[in-house]
């Protein structure tokens, strides 16, 4: 009797046990990185030792506040402890929270996860009456220059804090930069910030200017330019008074963010559009000049072509230069002095060519044309470069090009050396006669037959040496792929330790690197096709995935700081990549 009433108490127990539920819940689970998050931790129990998860991600600015409750209904009790936080956003993406702990009569009880999506910042944010009354008169505005611009042509947005004359702040914080796809983006320094006057809806308001950025769209349709989002510490009056009844006032974080703008890129033209045309968007003059006119053979000359004037000057490519058949042209080295402010990129970009002729004679470079679209205009303009005299004093003679006589069926080509083609004439008819089957014995066969192995000697030796000489080859590659990164990386080596001008220039040696080496066009560098041209000339997958995991480290520095421990890896792994590639190809 004893164990039967023992096995119905330990049964009851049980089923007191498995009635206690512990949950987590979040008030939403989709928010924006300016708004707040209520998560509520319920227990149906009166249990202890309560353990919160981690909050990663997540800014704590309330709780945890606990309310108890309990009511009795037909006869039976409920109760429920809760234990609330308030909660702000740190930064955008999926915010896990994780499993918290109760114990209930020695049982530990634990929460599921709760998944949130932090998202941009909204337009009209969830908040309460206290923070809602601290945002009066305070405004975050993004004004953009213009919302109808063609493709490539640069616009700028700038952010701007009004402040209401009856309004104090104690500080700001950003809490989420704006990302600017669609965009060739770039940030304009701010040295100090100055507090202006202006108007805001007709009212005198106090601005400052928070952050300026060139905008240079990349693909035409409505683009979003997202809004900034910061965290301001604003002064609110209380209804309390201190000894001398002055009203008391409290600090409230408020949340603020300019609304979301969106701009209607227009393509250009097709009408008019050059077919030289390679995306050049702005007003620029051109030229093309040489260091010497005169000259001999085997020397070397440079060339340089030069656009300048304000525009997208680093996202197009520079006019194709040619020269006469007999002149040596390298390939060419981009130089960059370009400057950026609210009014766009403004400087010039050149390219300078090693050119070095082989015979003596007069020769001209013929005039080059540069070709770009006017926005202001709306039109199509074309640049052409003067022609260009070159005079070679001493040097071997050129040689002359195969002539042939007019003359119909009697017209004969005449048995001349050319440049393109150094073969004497070839007869096309002979006056073959057979003779009689010679004795092998000291035939001329039998006395080749007999002399070739003495001969092959010297071959084998001079074979022995060509293989060494393609050992000291394969060195003198890898010595050159190592030059090679030097020359492009020199300026990003100059900035290491400043991050924004070092990646800058880690990027355009990229850029350069691969127009020089792979014959790629300014107007495809994107992640997609360069992936898929290091694919079609052979460089191995891993070779690929460094070079464009250092492509996105150059994107990333522009809004994240970065230290000199990294930007010196970054540095060591462009070399080496740069290498790798130069080997493969």
């Amino acid at each position: 009797m004893k164990s039967v009433t023992f096995l119905m108490l330990f049964l009851i127990g049980l089923t007191s046990l498995a009635q206690v539920t512990f949950t987590a819940e979040a008030s939403r689970t989709k928010i924006g990185i300016n708004e707040r998050l209520k998560v509520d931790f319920t227990v149906d129990a009166n249990g202890d030792n309560f353990i919160p998860p981690n909050f990663n991600g997540l800014r704590k600015i309330g709780g945890p506040n606990q309310s108890f409750s309990q009511s009795w209904k037909n006869g039976q009790s409920s109760f429920q402890k809760t234990f609330t936080y308030l909660f702000q956003p740190e930064k955008r993406g999926t915010i896990t929270i994780g499993q918290a702990e109760i114990t209930v009569e020695g049982q530990v009880y634990k929460t599921s996860p709760i998944q949130i999506e932090v998202t941009a910042a909204v337009d009209t944010p969830n908040q309460s009456k206290a923070v809602a009354e601290a945002g009066d008169g305070i405004h975050l505005i993004a004004e953009v220059s213009k919302y109808q611009p063609y493709l490539n042509e640069g616009i700028y947005v700038v952010y701007k804090l009004f402040l209401s004359p009856t309004v104090n702040i104690r500080n700001w914080r950003p809490l989420d930069d704006p990302k600017f796809e669609g965009f060739w983006s770039q940030n304009i320094n701010i040295d100090q910030l100055e507090l202006k006057q202006g108007e805001f809806g007709g009212q005198p308001y106090r601005y400052v200017e928070l952050r300026k950025t060139v905008l240079y769209p990349q693909r035409t349709g409505e683009l979003k330019i997202e809004p900034l989002s910061l965290a301001v510490s604003v002064e609110v009056p209380t209804d309390q008074r201190d000894f001398f009844g002055r009203r008391t006032y409290e600090v409230v974080e408020k949340n603020f963010s300019a609304n979301t703008r969106i701009v209607d890129v227009k393509p250009l033209p097709e009408e008019g559009k050059p077919e030289n045309f390679s995306g050049a968007v702005g007003e620029f003059d051109f030229k093309l000049k040489a260091n010497r006119q005169e000259l001999d053979a085997q020397m070397s000359l440079e060339l340089t072509s030069e656009v300048s004037g304000k525009g997208n000057l680093k996202l197009f490519n520079m006019p194709v230069i040619r020269t006469p058949s007999s002149f040596e042209l390298y390939e060419p080295e981009r130089q960059e002095s370009v400057r950026t402010s609210s009014l766009g990129m403004q400087g010039r970009v050149s390219e300078k060519y090693t050119v070095i002729p082989e015979f003596k004679g007069d020769y001209t470079i013929q005039s080059v044309p540069f070709s770009y679209f006017n926005p202001r205009t709306e039109s199509y303009e074309t640049l052409n470069s003067s022609p260009i005299s070159i005079k070679v004093n001493s040097g071997p003679e050129r040689p002359r090009e195969p002539i042939t006589t007019s003359g119909g069926d009697n017209a004969k080509a005449q048995n001349i050396i050319s440049s393109k083609n150094n073969f004497n004439y070839i007869k096309l008819k002979t006056s073959l006669k057979q003779k009689d089957n010679p004795v092998f014995f000291q035939s001329p066969l039998y006395w080749t037959l007999f002399i070739t192995p003495f001969l092959a000697i010297p071959f084998m030796l001079i074979f022995g040496k060509v293989k060494n000489r393609e050992t000291d080859q394969n060195q003198l590659l890898q010595k050159r792929a190592n030059k090679l990164a030097k020359r492009y990386l020199s300026e990003a080596k100059k900035n290491l330790g400043t991050s924004q001008l070092f990646y800058e220039a880690l990027e355009r040696a990229f850029h350069n690197y691969l127009k020089a080496k792979l014959k790629i066009q300014t107007l495809e560098m994107h992640k997609d096709k360069i992936q898929e041209l290091l694919s079609a000339n052979g460089i191995s997958q891993e070779t690929t995935t460094q070079f464009l995991k250092l492509l996105e480290n150059c994107e990333l520095a522009r809004y994240t700081p970065s230290v000199a421990k990294d930007m010196q890896t970054d540095f060591e792994k462009a070399a080496k990549v740069i290498s790798e590639i130069d080997k493969e190809v």
